[in-house]
């Protein structure tokens, strides 16, 4: 009997936490119109839980109108979604995705310029630096950049271009902007073992936690060269919060 009313109890109470949040279980598909998403990352932000996007693009996750959604996949580009009442009340959810340009995801970023070594009498030639000749040091005249990465692109620079491009009514691409100004410049800044190791992420997850914390206004203020220790500062504080979302299955 007390082991009956002691269930009664736990689900009344679940009933309870249900109804205050208003959450309902989202059963949604990512697509794309020339390959099929198999993989990758759904995280609903305000709800602090994350699901796995599964054969043929399908996921399930709990969600209610004005929840944040992250996409993050190695397949496809980083997307942010502002749910609506109506997207709620969808049978099935779908969520149009990009596939990642081969372009975008090539750009390097730098540190010293190598000099690939040629044959004969020219080796003394291919081994000589000329970073201190300001006449012959090799300029990036492709991309913008303040030197603070050697040979590399300055993503703010190209971020406040950008943005001064854009109508000032049109938020939801000044938000898209500010996002990919974060990630490029975080990874820019930090070598991949900083995430893996230091941080202790899995490949897959590198995207999505930093589009975890491109959705925390504070990221936006740790844009600048001269704050590199501020924002890894940041990004260990939020790797801890990124720790205890959690994991819903397939």
């Amino acid at each position: 009997m007390k082991n009956k009313l002691g269930i009664l109890v736990v689900c009344l109470f679940c009933q309870i936490i249900l109804g205050q949040n208003g959450r309902k279980p989202l059963h949604g598909q990512a697509v794309n119109k020339t390959l099929a998403i198999e993989s990758g990352y759904v995280l609903n932000v305000n709800a602090n839980i994350r699901t796995f996007i599964g054969t043929n693009g399908l996921f399930d996750i709990m969600a209610k109108p004005k929840d944040t959604l992250l996409f993050t996949g190695l397949a496809f580009q980083s997307k942010k979604i502002v749910l609506t009442e109506k997207d709620c009340a969808e049978v099935l959810f779908a969520v149009s995705l990009t596939l990642v340009s081969n372009e975008l995801k090539e750009v390097l970023v730098h540190k010293d310029l190598k000099v690939k070594v040629l044959s004969g009498n020219s080796q003394k030639i291919v081994d000589m630096q000329f970073e201190d000749d300001q006449q012959s040091t090799a300029k990036n005249i492709a991309m913008y950049s303040d030197q603070t990465i050697k040979y590399g692109t300055d993503f703010v620079r190209i971020f406040k271009d950008v943005k001064k491009l854009l109508s000032k009514n049109d938020e939801v691409k000044e938000e898209t902007i500010s996002d990919m100004a974060f990630i490029e410049y975080s990874r820019a800044n930090f070598k991949p073992d900083f995430f893996t190791n230091t941080l202790g992420l899995k490949e897959d997850e590198i995207e999505l936690f930093l589009m975890y914390c491109s959705n925390d206004a504070e990221s936006k203020k740790h844009l600048d060269p001269e704050q590199k220790f501020e924002l890894m500062d940041f990004l260990i504080t939020k790797n801890k919060e990124f720790k205890k979302v959690s994991v819903s299955g397939k």
